[in-house]
C-alpha cells in the first residue's frame, strides 16, 4: 500500500530498544512537527474549504498523538528532552518545487507529507513488532492506523486538487529520492534517525 522502495534497516529495531527515552522524545517532537506542518497548509490554502477542514482535524490528531507520547514518557519516569532536527524531513524538504505555480507547489508539499506519514507508518509497523513493552506496542498499533489514513487523505488531495500536475509520476520520483535518503538513516533510535 504504501509503496516505499526500500524498507527500514532492522538495525534500527535494536538501536530503539536500547534508548526508548530518546525514541519517545524524537517521537513526541515529530508529531508536533506534524501538527504545524498541517497548519502551515491550511495558513497557505484558506481557499480550499475541504483541505482546510481536513487538515485541521490531521493538525489536532497530530498534537493529540504529541500529548499520548509525552504521557508514555512521564509514567514511564522519564523527561521529555529538547526539541531535535529531523535531518530526515529537512532532505525530504530539499527536494519540494521551488519553482512552478500554486497547484504544484500544493501538490508537492502534500507528496512530500504523505511520504512521510508512509514512512512512519513503516516504522510504527516495527515498534509493534520489536518493542518488549506491551502498552507501547498497542500504541505504535493505533498510530500506525492512523498514520496510514493520513498517508491516504494526503495522497488524495494531491490527485484531487493537482489538476494539471501528473501526481502519480511526481509520487514516484519521490518515492525514488525518499529511497536514496532512507538509505543514510536507521542509525540513531530516532523516528527517521
Amino acid at each position: 500500500m504504501l509503496g516505499l522502495q526500500l524498507p527500514t534497516d532492522p538495525r534500527w529495531a535494536e538501536l530503539i530498544r536500547q534508548d526508548l527515552p530518546e525514541l519517545l522524545t524524537d517521537h513526541a517532537w515529530c508529531e508536533q512537527k506534524a501538527a504545524s506542518n498541517a497548519i502551515s497548509m491550511v495558513v497557505r490554502y484558506p481557499e480550499l474549504d475541504e483541505l482546510v477542514k481536513e487538515l485541521t482535524v490531521i493538525a489536532q490528531e497530530e498534537l493529540e498523538h504529541f500529548g499520548q507520547v509525552v504521557q508514555h514518557i512521564h509514567s514511564r519516569g522519564w523527561k521529555l528532552g529538547p526539541e531535535r532536527k529531523d535531518h530526515y524531513v529537512n532532505e525530504l524538504m530539499q527536494f519540494l518545487r521551488k519553482d512552478g505555480g500554486r497547484e504544484e507547489r500544493l501538490v508537492d508539499r502534500l507528496l512530500f507529507s504523505a511520504m512521510i506519514e508512509a514512512r512512519s507508518c513503516e516504522r510504527f509497523k516495527m515498534l509493534t513488532e520489536q518493542v518488549e513493552d506491551e502498552e507501547l506496542r498497542e500504541f505504535y498499533r493505533e498510530l500506525m492506523v492512523s498514520e496510514a489514513g493520513h498517508y491516504t487523505t494526503f495522497i488524495g488531495f494531491a490527485r484531487r486538487f493537482g489538476h494539471s500536475v501528473d501526481v502519480d509520476t511526481r509520487w514516484k520520483e519521490f518515492l525514488t529520492y525518499e529511497a536514496k535518503v532512507i538509505a543514510r538513516y536507521g542509525k540513531a533510535p530516532t523516528m527517521h534517525g
